[in-house]
């Protein structure tokens, strides 16, 4: 039930990652307002307990605090600055946090129009995935005012564990650092993988000893055995890592950083998107090595 005495919390985009963040938030006793294109998505939060709102401005107009969460760069620039956008119903006060992964330099720019608003904004990206966010465990890298962070920091341990990175857009270039080292090691798992496939060895073996040594990582973790299982339901899709592995690029070449291993894991992902793969779950990437060696990793 919700604790009117807390802020009420709007929140837009209630796809795979906003839906359980949105629900973690209810459960942790915030009143909230909910928005999404897909009037479904909004059905089944709003049976849970939240309101429903009409547009990105009516959710802004009736919170103390707005979340966004959605796909890229153009959907967060429209959800704030387009028409029936968050600025056009936020009052002066209310403060914005957007969680999506998108451009740093976006990020800066959409806070600056925020903050002429009279609206403080951070940005809040995250790792994690679907698991993560189901279980309120999320990784939340910040940027923006640090007072406003302390201010949010009750509302993002409903949701995991937030650190403050730094001024606005630090968060950003934190997340484009963390999916460089993902999408490295998605890669190298899948190299991994279909190496000892074809050697003859069982992959289900092989995640079961790397994940005692020095190899042990996340990635390992939560997709090796879903990759030997081929279970491919998308936790976190290949698109949207190639979308990142884009604002990598861009980063790279904003603060003037050669980054050969994202390059290379930008051309695999590249492939995957080609060959029609970019609604698989991103540990998809292993199919593309799988056509290269012609073999295929499954449980012997």
């Amino acid at each position: 039930m919700a604790d009117e005495t807390r802020p009420t919390i709007g929140f837009i985009g209630l796809g795979i990652m906003g839906r359980p963040m949105s629900r973690n938030l209810l459960r942790a006793g915030y009143p909230l307002v909910v928005y999404d294109l897909i009037p479904e998505a909004v059905e089944a939060i709003v049976r849970e307990g939240a309101r429903p709102g009409t547009s990105s401005a009516d959710v802004a107009s009736r919170s103390q605090v707005v979340i966004t969460m959605l796909p890229d760069s153009p959907d967060v620039e429209k959800a704030y600055l387009g028409p029936q956008g968050v600025l056009e119903g936020a009052r002066p006060g209310t403060v914005l946090v957007d969680m999506s992964t998108i451009s740093p330099t976006v990020a800066v720019r959409v806070a600056q129009a925020a903050a002429e608003k009279g609206c403080p904004m951070l940005d809040a990206p995250v790792s994690g995935g679907d698991v993560g966010a189901q279980r309120g465990t999320l990784s939340i890298m910040v940027g923006g005012d640090p007072q406003v962070f302390v201010q949010v920091e009750p509302i993002f341990s409903a949701m995991g564990k937030a650190v403050h990175c730094g001024e606005s857009g630090a968060g950003q270039v934190v997340k484009a650092c963390n999916q460089v080292l993902v999408a490295v090691t998605l890669v190298g798992m899948a190299e991994a993988l279909v190496l000892g496939t074809k050697a003859g060895v069982d992959p289900e073996k092989i995640v079961q000893v790397l994940s005692g040594g020095l190899a042990r990582c996340g990635v390992l973790e939560n997709r090796g055995m879903r990759v030997v299982g081929r279970d491919f339901a998308p936790g976190f899709r290949i698109r949207l890592h190639y979308k990142d592995l884009n604002i990598i690029r861009e980063a790279g070449r904003a603060y003037g950083v050669p980054l050969p291993a994202s390059a290379l894991a930008h051309e695999l992902f590249g492939a995957a998107m080609a060959a029609g793969r970019g609604e698989l779950d991103h540990s998809g990437i292993v199919t593309v090595i799988e056509d290269l060696a012609g073999v295929e990793v499954k449980k012997k």
